[in-house]
């Protein structure tokens, strides 16, 4: 089987690379605290996982209750000091890593840089914010949530594809998050060949009404527009729910 990339949803992509399955940000519930799934949740081909990556310990970024539908990964691999969060509660061993770090998968490596974005979970628990690079006969660059800033430009250097956030899961932004036209910004400072976007039409607020939940598509047409003017050598692959790039 070729190398591929399928957006679950949300962050969570199931990357297929010379042989290695690794799955990032699973959020695989049709409910999350406050927040509901917009579009169908399928599980197929989630088992048999090499390594499961986790970019930072927000409840939409590690979800506990989706870890545990994956059945036992071989390998989680987290933010340095989310360790604990983890373990004894998932049935699999985990892997800590600070920015620069990086950790063998089969015949491709997984090594952590830098994000921009502020990550913390109730009672203070707080860690960086991590992306990760992929790198094997391809390189893919996963950047987890993060603001734009200067370094990314040199964070995965001739990258194959960008799995680029765009958005979020509410009608409005907080701090540490690229909108549309800042995601554009960061790909031309990435500039990888393929871009696919994430983080936008997947989860909203249970309080939104149907009526206002424009912010569920707008973004990805934003975001195409905006990259055509900044970073036109990219060829930018929107991607439903659940569907699936061949590389």
């Amino acid at each position: 089987m070729g190398d591929s990339l399928r957006w679950i949803g949300h962050s969570t992509v199931l990357v297929e690379l010379d042989g290695v399955r690794l799955l990032t940000d699973p959020l695989l519930r049709e409910r999350v605290v406050m927040l509901r799934r917009s579009e169908p949740l399928d599980l197929g081909s989630l088992d048999d996982l090499d390594a499961v990556l986790i970019s930072h310990i927000h409840y939409d970024h590690l979800d506990l209750g989706s870890l545990r539908r994956l059945g036992a990964p071989k390998t989680v691999v987290v933010p340095r000091g989310a360790g604990a969060l983890l373990r004894r509660r998932v049935h699999a061993p985990v892997e800590e890593l600070g920015v620069d770090e990086a950790v063998e998968v089969g015949p491709v490596t997984v090594k952590a840089v830098a994000a921009e974005h502020d990550s913390s979970r109730l009672f203070g628990k707080k860690t960086d914010a991590l992306g990760y690079v992929v790198s094997g006969s391809r390189r893919i660059y996963f950047l987890g949530d993060t603001d734009l800033f200067p370094e990314l430009a040199d964070a995965a250097p001739e990258a194959d594809v960008a799995l680029i956030p765009i958005w979020g899961w509410g009608p409005s932004l907080g701090t540490g998050h690229l909108d549309p036209r800042r995601a554009a910004e960061a790909l031309a400072l990435i500039r990888p060949r393929i871009a696919v976007p994430i983080h936008w039409g997947t989860y909203y607020p249970m309080t939104a009404r149907k009526s206002t939940r424009d912010f569920l598509r707008a973004p990805v047409a934003e975001f195409e527009k905006a990259a055509a003017e900044l970073a036109p050598e990219v060829d930018v692959r929107v991607l439903p729910v659940g569907g699936t790039l061949e590389l």
